[in-house]
């Protein structure tokens, strides 16, 4: 599941662009980490307001495995999205 380095624009052609974009696992690490920071707010508000670390826990196991996967879902939408984007025609990489 190795993915390629990030690709920066050619800038020596004029000619020739290199297109610049997120890969799957780059997604997923985001989501991971996202999950983690929103995962402990979750307990810690879930603990100040019901008052049981038991009950805050399993809100938070909850939690995190459900938006894991919704972030990583809307993440890849939003890939494919030319909304607010700079996309141009990029000629094929020579070997």
């Amino acid at each position: 599941m190795d993915a390629e380095p990030p690709q920066t624009p050619n800038t020596t052609d004029s000619n020739q662009t290199e297109v610049i974009r997120e890969s799957p696992l780059r997604s997923v690490l985001k989501a991971v980490s996202w999950r983690v920071l929103a995962t402990l707010t979750t307990m810690v508000i879930a603990y100040i307001v019901i008052g049981d670390i038991s009950d805050a826990l399993k809100i938070g196991a909850v939690e995190v495995v459900a938006k894991m996967m919704i972030y990583y879902f809307h993440e890849r939408a939003w890939a494919q999205i030319p909304l607010g984007t700079v996309r141009q025609w990029a000629e094929p990489k020579k070997s």
